[in-house]
């Protein structure tokens, strides 16, 4: 059988940067370390660092009360009011957003004060999106858009320029689309497809390799939103796509009598899992 590993699978310079900076921590510091949700989508990597003491909260009530340590803000970012908590309440942190999502920050912060509308394209139930909305000075100019019947019904009753900005991770061509639909409309519209380079490329070269084989493998956390956008670029071309987190999870008997399989994972899946993937499909066929 011909196994083709994506070169892009595996972790993002973002979230590598992210998670080495939370295990540094747990080695280096003496007190307490707290990520601000977990620090990147994957149980794996999760587990692993709790049992290395590493603790997640997941509301403002609960980083209020983590004074006693360290609060690692994670890869996907906060919005404004997390670092204005943290300030106040003097809770010592480590900002480890990726530089890409802090770029959408500045922006959304800039065009929101000079009086644009904001368009996020993106889901909004992701922590990232919800995190660069919070950067808007007017919350009630701002708008997430996912899909295109959203987009369909977007209609500004009083007339303004609009920015658009997108979830890092979100499906290239699906941000075309739904930036057309709004177009149409007739706005002022500045775009700025902030969709991350190592995202395009990683779903570019995904769909290359499901197109030319006949069943492909993702890999990555179940809440990971690049790792669903892969799954869903996977399975139009390639029909016998499957999604696991683990090697556990691998259904071998779909692999049977198959000539070539392909395999990538989402940003957030460590080398190791990937080579686990990799080593047992080579071993078994």
């Amino acid at each position: 059988m011909e196994v083709i590993l994506a070169k892009s699978a595996g972790f993002c310079f973002g979230v590598k940067r992210a998670v080495d900076t939370v295990y540094q921590q747990a080695e280096e510091k003496d007190g307490k370390i707290y990520t601000y949700g977990p620090i990147i989508h994957n149980e794996e990597v999760v587990k692993d660092l709790e049992q290395k003491g590493v603790q997640v909260v997941e509301t403002k009530e609960e980083l209020r009360k983590c004074k006693d340590g360290t609060v690692i803000i994670r890869s996907h970012g906060v919005g404004k009011e997390i670092y204005d908590l943290l300030k106040e309440e003097n809770i010592s942190y480590v900002d480890a957003t990726c530089p890409f999502v802090l770029k959408i920050h500045r922006l959304v912060e800039k065009y929101s004060k000079e009086d644009y509308h904001v368009v996020i394209i993106g889901n909004g139930e992701h922590p990232e999106v919800q995190g660069i909305h919070g950067w808007s000075s007017n919350l009630e100019e701002t708008t997430v858009i996912s899909a295109p019947e959203e987009a369909r019904k977007f209609n500004l009753k009083v007339p303004k320029k609009i920015c658009v900005v997108s979830q890092t991770t979100f499906n290239n061509k699906k941000f075309k689309e739904l930036v057309e639909i709004i177009a149409e409309k007739g706005y002022d519209i500045i775009v700025l497809n902030t969709i991350c380079n190592a995202t395009q490329e990683r779903q570019a070269e995904a769909r290359e390799i499901a197109g030319n084989v006949e069943a492909m493998i993702v890999i990555g956390g179940k809440t990971s939103s690049n790792t669903q956008k892969l799954f869903e670029i996977c399975k139009k071309e390639c029909e016998n796509t499957c999604y696991i987190q683990t090697l556990k999870d691998l259904d071998l008997s779909k692999l049977q009598s198959i000539n070539s399989v392909g395999i990538t994972a989402g940003a957030s899946t460590p080398n190791k899992i990937i080579e686990e993937v990799q080593k047992n499909v080579r071993n078994e066929f």
